[in-house]
């Protein structure tokens, strides 16, 4: 019975961490669009697609946001304004594969008891022990967000799906997603600091039903993860890394790598922004 209690504590203990750090992540009223269209993006919290409320756009904690589409590249940054939501409101004006890429990070404070449950339950005995010597009663996260997601414009081919940013976790399609039939395969890569990223990646798939269905993936020696598109839906690719920290201003420090896109095997076009619970506000 003690074993049991001790346990039920570490998971609470778990969940009430992750509730301190949980998903930002990058939703298009519509991925499909036409020449001319407005995408309409907005900035969602939730955990794994599942979305709890819509964040305003913070210009102090963006340290960069940018749209690609053809051989056009916009610093968003400079056309966002502080507060806005939806986030983005824009013109698309080439046919092809659109990539948006925001980056953001944050500091949070974690309860002491909370903070070290979590490292001993997920095995970063080292950053625990370490840390066990401390009177705080908090610790400080600081968390790094590398939030892509990628919509398409008419038919027409480009490499948007693939393009290297230069974030320093991120991840890439090898394939265009809206190019694929039901049941292709699709490889992404993942890279830390300019290597390959040697760890778990999650797959979240959220279908117009409202049911997620989550598949845990692991990379190869490249960095590599291989899946199949089976099911139609908004899918997100989803990788975290976490380390020590070596500055001044966090005790730990944490990346998220997220990559969101849509596949559909028919015309129907549906209004994903409906379907994540959230109506047709804007």
């Amino acid at each position: 019975m003690k074993q049991l209690y001790v346990r039920f504590i570490l998971f609470f203990a778990f969940i009430a961490l992750v509730s301190f750090v949980p998903d930002h992540f990058l939703l298009a009223e519509h991925f499909f669009l036409k020449k001319g269209d407005t995408l309409s993006l907005h900035l969602l919290l939730g955990e794994n697609l599942a979305g709890e409320s819509e964040l305003h756009y913070t210009a102090k904690q963006t340290t960069k946001f940018n749209i690609y589409e053809g051989k056009k590249v916009t610093d968003l940054t400079k056309v966002v304004k502080d507060n806005a939501q939806p986030l983005l409101k824009y013109n698309v004006s080439n046919d092809g594969p659109v990539l948006v890429s925001l980056n953001n990070n944050e500091l949070n404070e974690i309860p002491r008891e909370d903070f070290l449950a979590f490292l001993t339950e997920q095995g970063y005995d080292d950053i625990a022990d370490k840390l066990k010597n401390s009177n705080a009663l908090n610790f400080t996260e600081k968390c790094n967000r590398y939030i892509k997601t990628l919509l398409t414009v008419g038919d027409g081919g480009g490499n948007e799906h693939s393009k290297v940013v230069g974030d320093d976790f991120e991840i890439v399609l090898k394939k265009n997603p809206y190019k694929l039939n039901y049941g292709e395969d699709l490889t992404a890569t993942v890279t830390f600091k300019g290597k390959p990223y040697d760890g778990p990646v999650w797959v979240y798939i959220k279908a117009s039903s409202g049911n997620i269905y989550p598949q845990k993936l692991n990379t190869d020696p490249q960095g590599r993860v291989y899946m199949n598109i089976s099911r139609e839906g908004v899918y997100m690719l989803r990788a975290t890394k976490f380390e020590a920290s070596k500055g001044k201003e966090a005790d730990y420090e944490s990346w998220v790598a997220s990559y969101i896109f849509s596949f559909r095997n028919h015309d129907d076009e549906p209004n994903t922004y409906k379907e994540f619970g959230f109506g047709d506000k804007h």
